[in-house]
């Protein structure tokens, strides 16, 4: 068992344990990613982007950020668990469709979208 699948038994066991599955429909879950990703980005308030990555460094701040992190990937699990999605599959996808959308001669250092 890889360490993904194990992360996905603990947490139906934690989920089934407390009867949450019936609060988790697809709405509250998208719900939750979003809440969760906006208090991860919270914890970026005010930080300039040149300052980010030593911000990030701080122990406080990287313990904080772990926590929102780690919150908005058990929305996102639960989410995809619930929807059907098989998460890596859904990434793996989506990394061939970018390549296709961004051809590196034409992404090579810039943040602009192509398409």
């Amino acid at each position: 068992m890889d360490r993904l699948e194990e992360v996905l038994v603990e947490l139906r066991k934690f989920v089934a344990e407390r009867e949450w599955q019936q609060f988790h429909d697809p709405k509250n879950l998208a719900m939750a990613i979003a809440s969760e990703a906006g208090e991860l980005l919270a914890e970026y308030r005010w930080v300039s982007n040149a300052e980010a990555d030593r911000f990030t460094k701080s122990e406080g701040v990287r313990r904080r950020v772990a926590a929102e992190a780690a919150d908005t990937g058990i929305a996102l699990l639960l989410f995809c668990e619930r929807v059907g999605i098989d998460l890596v599959d859904a990434i793996s996808g989506k990394i061939a469709t970018n390549r296709l959308n961004y051809p590196v001669e034409q992404s090579r250092g810039k943040a602009e979208r192509l398409r």
